[in-house]
């Protein structure tokens, strides 16, 4: 009998995406197929404490209230993990063959535990820390973007000291630049947290030190009348696309709520475009991809300007949602890759780059 590989599906973290995470994770753990892997919950607390559950049908937050406590180790050549658990502290715990990171935000998305797990010498699912850091900084991914030539919609980025000392000054330098309406967004942060649409001056400052809460750098971007599509990439060295979907928001753009608090957005899937609007978004979906150097997946998110019918290339996700709602398996779903299947090929791409990466040398000798 083929052995089953042992899966750590790791989840919560210490960023405002806490919730969205469990949810993400609990829809991965139920997908896995049992006969082809040992799946183990590793839940990280709000305050950064690792948990590791048994892998039996239950809440997650149980994972993070009884599981065993854990310390991840950055050791290539010893344990993975130690028991911090009373009297059995310090003794190893059981290794796993690969990690599916399902950690959104900060801590999490931003090539925080991508670096741990490159230490530690662990497989793992999607983007590397090169991709992560890139695909979370806004301000980052817009300059790789428009450096490769992508389409990208006009934008400043604030440093929130710069906020605090010089609220007039750089109030005139965004009027002056992009005009009303804009869109306030924290530069390091996914699910649509700290982001307002800004429709004149009254509303600026409160949208400003909003998203300057939950960053340093807030991203102000011109605002569109656009329609929100968005495309799944799947893949390493030679990723493939999606058909492309489009986003319905219930209130005036995607926030937070309509995400995932309120029903009443629509996914229309594949979205309604011309063949010639599909082929681009697949092609600057696949471009957007390698401009950020990602691996495993990823959800390209576009603006499509109705006035003018250009598409601009607004962000990439580097580790999208996995709820059963989510536009990232819908997506493929409708492109003939079922959700268990999906997750089969992140976990073979997570092998196949942590085999590639195994050829690389660390050591010089003349």
């Amino acid at each position: 009998m083929k052995k089953r590989i042992r899966v750590g599906v790791l989840f919560g973290g210490r960023s405002g995406e806490h919730e969205v995470s469990l949810t993400s994770a609990a829809s991965v753990i139920r997908a896995l197929d049992r006969a082809k892997y040992d799946v183990a919950p590793i839940g990280i607390s709000r305050e950064g404490r690792w948990h590791m559950g048994s892998g039996r049908p239950g809440p997650l937050t149980d994972v993070l209230k009884k599981g065993q406590a854990i310390i991840p180790s950055s050791d290539p050549s010893g344990p993975q993990f130690y028991s911090r658990d009373g009297q059995g502290a310090g003794k190893r715990v059981r290794a796993v063959d690969v990690i599916f990171p399902v950690l959104h935000g900060t801590f999490g998305e931003d090539g925080t535990i991508q670096g741990l797990l490159e230490l530690a010498g662990i497989a793992y699912v999607g983007a590397g820390v090169l991709g992560s850091a890139a695909g979370m900084d806004k301000d980052v991914m817009k300059r790789l973007f428009r450096d490769a030539g992508l389409p990208v919609v006009e934008w400043l980025t604030v440093l929130r000291g710069e906020w605090k000392q010089s609220p007039a000054r750089l109030r005139r330098r965004i009027e002056a630049r992009l005009g009303y309406p804009l869109f306030i967004k924290p530069a390091n942060l996914g699910s649509s947290v700290g982001i307002s649409k800004v429709h004149d001056r009254r509303e600026l400052a409160a949208a400003i030190d909003l998203a300057a809460g939950y960053d340093r750098k807030v991203i102000v971007e011109k605002g569109l009348d656009a329609r929100e599509i968005e495309c799944s990439v799947l893949g390493n060295d030679s990723p493939e696309a999606s058909v492309p979907g489009e986003v319905v928001p219930l209130n005036e753009f995607y926030d937070y709520e309509s995400k995932y608090l309120k029903e009443g957005s629509e996914l229309h899937i594949p979205a309604s475009l011309t063949r010639a609007e599909a082929r681009s978004a697949r092609d600057l979906a696949l471009r957007a991809f390698r401009a950020v150097d990602c691996a495993g997946m990823a959800r390209v998110d576009f603006l499509l300007d109705r006035p003018s019918g250009a598409l601009y290339v607004n962000e990439v996700n580097t580790l999208p949602g996995f709820t059963p709602i989510s536009m990232y398996p819908k997506l493929w779903e409708a492109s003939g890759l079922p959700y268990p299947r999906l997750l089969d090929r992140l976990i073979e791409l997570a092998l196949e780059r942590h085999r590639e990466k195994a050829q690389t040398r660390y050591d010089y000798r003349s």
